[in-house]
């Protein structure tokens, strides 16, 4: 079966870590302060925002995100080269996601957690360093459109290479199903930052544990 088809294992697995990304965004952007965790693109625009002056915004914590990013990339890679194959690669990748969102969600549960304070940028950079790490990680598997963490280039294919462009529409289903999937985070991860910070993160990790769990079944079966 190919990855084109929502019923493939592997595609429904990075669906359920694109809404595990919508919302971890909506936890750093409306509950830690106007930051993202996995949209990289947001935080240069952001950082620049701040740097001309903008108001409410702070050099900070665009900052710590993109720098904890680019080390959670890093690893991500590191762990991608030297493991082998590319289903043990991603159920490392997620677990390592699972425990970080754990550790950002015991530190919401125990402490106050502050925006543009200490606190703050601790959750950010643990969940950044989670998004990091999963897009590097993901990024080798080379499934098109399925980045996990960003959707431009998913919106642009599915214009540019519908019918109604003069293309074939194929994968126009996997293309929906990401942004449907980013979508969905983003509001149950909106709706759940009324309630607490916590709330939202325990969301997360249930989101990508269950992701886990489920790849975790489907490698077991096709190796069996």
């Amino acid at each position: 079966m190919s990855t084109d088809s929502l019923r493939h294992p592997l595609t429904r697995t990075l669906l359920v870590l694109t809404l595990t990304t919508g919302v971890i965004d909506a936890a750093c952007y409306l509950g830690l302060g106007r930051v993202f965790a996995a949209n990289m693109t947001g935080n240069l625009v952001l950082l620049g925002f701040a740097i001309a002056g903008a108001s409410g915004l702070s050099v900070a914590p665009p900052l710590v995100s993109l720098g904890a990013f680019l080390g959670g990339a890093t690893v991500g890679g590191r762990m991608g080269a030297r493991l082998g194959p590319k289903e043990a690669r991603l159920s490392r990748a997620m677990l390592v996601e699972v425990g970080l969102i754990a550790l950002a969600t015991l530190i919401a549960v125990v402490f106050e957690i502050v925006p543009d304070h200490f606190s703050g940028d601790l959750i950010i950079a643990l969940l950044a360093f989670a998004m990091g790490l999963r897009t590097a990680t993901v990024r080798r598997l080379a499934v098109p459109d399925l980045s996990t963490t960003v959707v431009t280039m998913t919106l642009a294919g599915f214009a540019a290479e519908s019918r109604l462009a003069g293309g074939s529409g194929e994968g126009h289903w996997r293309r929906g199903g990401v942004v449907a999937s980013m979508l969905v985070g983003a509001v149950v991860g909106a709706l759940l930052v009324k309630v607490d910070l916590a709330v939202v993160l325990v969301a997360a990790a249930a989101f990508a544990l269950a992701a886990w769990f489920a790849f975790a079944a489907t490698a077991t079966t096709a190796g069996e």
